[in-house]
């Protein structure tokens, strides 16, 4: 089994030092490093590759937001998930924007944390799908929906099924959830969000999400 390298960025050594605790103690899963700022968060992740960084946001000099943006402009293969108190961090969906795959909230569980580190290690999107519209819909800065814009020329290039599964993975549907409400097999439905991530240049669902409501093809109140 191949162990998932993790390197924690946050600027609170009790918290930093929580998160070692609960995955050094956990097989398959180590932390090669910590960094208490953004800077060194960009550093050590160029030195250290790892599999997954945990992000804070709020860091003195440069935040997390600015740090998950260079860590995976240098390292497009790289997983950054953010690190945030959720209710009163309003800048997760920069972070997103900025490459992120994903985020953690400080108070969740200790296995649903750990299920999470799996689930992005795996290339997996991290957001569950509940919790997907709720963060999207506060984050996404439209409290009345915008006019859709002009079609880009990727999602001008979607067919008519892909801008129906773009639409749905924008309201949090789950593949199985998917193949359900298209009356497809799961196989099909996720060949269709494949399809979707390759063409949309999206690196996970989460982003596909982010562009089904930048496209007018999701709002908050739908």
């Amino acid at each position: 089994m191949t162990t998932i390298r993790v390197l924690l960025a946050d600027d609170q050594p009790l918290v930093r030092t929580g998160l070692r605790m609960v995955i050094d103690s956990t097989p398959g899963i180590d932390v090669i490093g910590e960094a208490e700022t953004g800077a060194q968060a960009v550093a050590l992740a160029r030195e250290l590759a790892p599999d997954i960084v945990v992000m804070d946001i709020r860091m003195p000099g440069m935040d997390g937001i600015e740090a998950t943006q260079m860590i995976t402009a240098e390292s497009p293969e790289a997983r950054v998930v953010v690190l945030t108190t959720f209710d009163s961090d309003t800048h997760v969906h920069a972070s997103l924007r900025a490459g992120a795959s994903g985020f953690l909230v400080k108070d969740m569980d200790l296995d649903g944390f750990l299920t999470a580190l799996r689930v992005v290690a795996a290339g997996d999107a991290l957001i569950a799908p509940g919790v997907t519209r709720r963060l999207i819909a506060e984050f996404a800065g439209r409290p009345v929906p915008a006019p859709p814009a002009p079609p880009a020329p990727e999602l001008a290039a979607l067919t008519a099924r892909e801008r129906e599964v773009l639409t749905l993975v924008g309201r949090g549907l789950s593949n199985t959830e998917l193949a359900t409400h298209l009356h497809i097999s799961p196989g099909t439905a996720k060949t269709h969000v494949a399809s979707l991530l390759s063409k949309l240049r999206a690196r996970d669902r989460v982003h596909l999400v982010i562009a089904a409501y930048e496209a007018g093809l999701v709002s908050p109140s739908r």
